[in-house]
């Protein structure tokens, strides 16, 4: 597939007539590889299809990443049961209904999952689980580190952009085991002390708080083995715009199922927390 944001579109812009050729990365800088793509007054030909000139426009103003695949051109983007995209950030975030799954001002979404694993220091043939896959980062940066991973995604609109994504690849090579469904539901599947380290990652509390319940915790307790590792991201959005401390009722609730060395992790916008 050949990859397309809105700033490439508007340097492709701007050189059709001008040029016989320019050479750019299509592959959203995952590599520094570099293409020839070839113009016309009215439209460039990319290595997998035709691009006409009033599509390069459209993808110009549009906020989304699109792909070219067997001489058509695809918005990276799927319109079920909400609005789903992919953001054109390096590497790409999700946008769900507007709301972005990565933090993308601070940090870009490699360094916000480097963030959130650091954390919890992922050491070579340690079994982790990661409860919220979304684009995957998480847990092929476990892999990379020598973990054993079963990652978890409950939206197959979220599969299918993980799909299209090249920095996901990795997820789809085999190494990485892929459950689809609420973690809430499939974490009781698994073995009591069966992880070493937990990475729990989700949707923001008004979308998902079955996901910050105490009921819930109690079975990542479960599953943990004595002197495991647990990254929680939280964020804190009420602390912000309410007076609520969201962290610290995920640090209680944490507590009273049996967790120790409970601290925030600022960097992480999360919680780290042990298992005794």
């Amino acid at each position: 597939m050949n990859y397309l944001t809105p700033e490439l579109a508007k340097e492709i812009l701007k050189a059709l007539g001008k040029k016989e050729f320019i050479e750019v990365n299509l592959n959203l800088n995952k590599t520094p590889d570099k293409e020839k793509v070839f113009l016309d007054n009215d439209k460039a030909i990319f290595p997998e299809g035709v691009v006409e000139r009033e599509i390069l426009k459209k993808i110009a103003k549009d906020n989304c990443i699109y792909f070219i695949k067997d001489n058509r051109v695809y918005k990276a983007a799927i319109a079920k049961d909400g609005y789903y995209k992919l953001v054109p950030t390096i590497p790409p975030t999700i946008e769900i209904n507007g709301i972005r799954m990565h933090r993308t001002k601070e940090f870009n979404p490699y360094e916000d999952t480097l963030n959130k694993i650091n954390s919890v220091g992922v050491k070579k043939g340690e079994k982790v689980l990661d409860t919220c896959m979304g684009l995957g980062y998480t847990a092929i940066e476990a892999y990379k580190r020598g973990g054993n991973v079963i990652t978890i995604e409950k939206n197959p609109n979220v599969l299918e952009l993980a799909k299209i994504n090249p920095y996901s690849e990795e997820l789809f090579k085999g190494g990485i085991k892929i459950l689809l469904g609420d973690a809430f539901d499939l974490v009781k599947k698994f073995n009591d002390k069966e992880f070493d380290v937990i990475i729990h990652d989700p949707p923001r509390f008004s979308l998902a708080g079955h996901l910050y319940s105490e009921e819930f915790y109690k079975e990542l307790y479960r599953i943990l083995k004595p002197g495991g590792r647990v990254f929680h991201y939280v964020g804190n959005p009420g602390k912000r715009y309410r007076g609520k401390d969201l962290q610290k009722g995920v640090m209680d609730r944490l507590r009273k199922v049996g967790f120790i060395n409970i601290k925030r992790i600022d960097k992480a916008l999360g919680i780290v927390a042990k298992k005794p």
